[in-house]
C-alpha cells in the first residue's frame, strides 16, 4: 500500500444537549470523517480491498458510477491518484457547467468523467451498456454505484472494531445512515463475529424512500457474505425526509437548531437525516432512557 495512505484512528466524540440530558440518552459520535482529508468517511473501508485487488493490474482503469454530489467518486478520484490508477467516472444526468466542487475535485484528481443521461443510466450494468465503455476506454476495473460488493462489506466489517462503549451494562446501539446497505451489512457481520457478552443492536436510517427496500437488501448482503447468526437489527425507513437528496422543513429546522449547540457537521442528504432520525426517536421515547448509543459519522458534503 503507497505511503501516502495513512489512516487515523477516528475518535469518538461525545454529544450533548438539552434533549439527552432530560431523556436519559447518552450520544457518541464515531468520527470516520476525520480519518483521512481525502478518504473519509465510510469511503475509505468501503475502497480498501476493492483498491489492494486492484493494484494486482495497475495498468487497468477503475470504472464507477454516481451522481454529481457522488461523495463515492470524490473518493475513488482521490483513492485512484494516492494509488496511481486511473479512474472513470460514469456521471449520472447532465454535468453542470461549470463543475461544482465535487465533480470539479474529481477531475482535478485525473479522473475522466463521462455523463450519461438518467435512462441510459438505468441500464449501467447491462452488458450491452458495458461493452459500449470498453468500446469506448478499453478493459476496466469495474467497481459498482458506492463501490459496494462483497470486499466493501469486508472493509467495513472494519469499523466493528472502532466502536468503544462508556457505560458496561447500558443498553448498546450503533447508528448509521444508509443509502446502498453496504455499511451497515459489513458493521452487522463484525459486530457478529466478535465474541461478547452481550452485543449492540445496529440501527439503520434510511435515506431512500421505498418500505422494506434497504431491509431486504442488507438481509440479501448478509445472505451472500455467509453471515448466518447476525446480531440485531433494524432499519428505519420513515425518516428519509421525501427521499436521496431530498429535503423537507422538518430536517431543515433541525439542522439550524442542531448546529446552535454542536459544531458536528452534518449535510442534508446523509448524516443529517441520521442525527434527525436518532433525536425523533429519542424524543418520542422510542430509544429509552439508559440507552448509550454511538452514531457513526460517514463523512459527506455540506452542498
Amino acid at each position: 500500500m503507497p505511503v501516502d495512505i495513512a489512516i487515523s484512528k477516528p475518535p469518538i466524540d461525545a454529544l450533548h444537549c438539552e434533549l439527552l440530558r432530560r431523556s436519559g440518552v447518552s450520544l457518541n459520535v464515531l468520527r470516520l470523517d476525520k480519518c483521512h482529508p481525502l478518504l473519509s468517511g465510510n469511503k475509505w473501508y468501503k475502497l480498501k480491498y476493492n483498491l489492494l485487488e486492484f493494484q494486482q493490474q495497475p495498468d487497468l482503469p477503475i470504472l464507477s458510477f454516481g451522481g454529481a454530489y457522488s461523495n463515492h467518486l470524490h473518493a475513488l478520484a482521490a483513492a485512484g491518484k494516492l494509488f496511481g490508477i486511473r479512474t472513470i467516472g460514469v456521471v449520472r444526468g447532465e454535468m453542470p457547467e461549470p463543475l461544482n466542487p465535487v465533480l470539479a475535485f474529481a477531475k482535478e484528481q485525473g479522473m475522466t468523467l463521462l455523463p450519461v443521461s438518467r435512462g441510459d443510466y438505468r441500464h449501467k450494468l447491462e452488458p450491452e451498456f458495458l461493452e459500449g465503455l470498453r468500446v469506448r476506454f478499453g478493459d476496466f476495473h469495474l467497481l459498482p454505484e458506492g463501490g459496494s460488493n462483497s470486499l466493501a462489506i469486508k472493509g467495513c466489517e472494519e469499523i466493528a472494531s472502532l466502536l468503544k462503549w462508556q457505560k458496561p451494562g447500558s443498553k448498546q446501539l450503533v447508528a448509521l445512515c444508509c443509502g446502498t446497505g453496504t455499511t451497515m451489512a459489513g458493521l452487522i457481520k463484525g459486530l457478529s463475529e466478535i465474541e461478547s457478552e452481550s452485543a449492540p443492536d445496529v440501527l439503520g436510517i434510511s435515506v431512500l424512500k421505498g418500505d422494506g427496500y434497504l431491509q431486504a437488501e442488507i438481509l440479501g448482503q448478509l445472505q451472500a457474505s455467509a453471515c448466518t447468526d447476525p446480531i440485531g437489527w433494524r432499519v428505519d425507513d420513515a425518516h428519509h425526509c421525501g427521499g436521496y437528496a431530498r429535503s423537507n422543513p422538518a430536517l431543515q429546522s433541525f439542522l439550524s437548531e442542531f448546529a446552535e449547540f454542536s459544531d458536528l457537521p452534518l449535510e442534508p442528504v446523509y448524516t443529517g437525516k441520521l442525527f434527525y432520525a436518532l433525536f425523533d426517536l429519542i424524543e418520542k421515547g422510542v430509544i429509552s432512557a439508559g440507552t448509550e448509543i454511538v452514531a457513526i459519522h460517514s463523512g459527506g458534503f455540506r452542498n
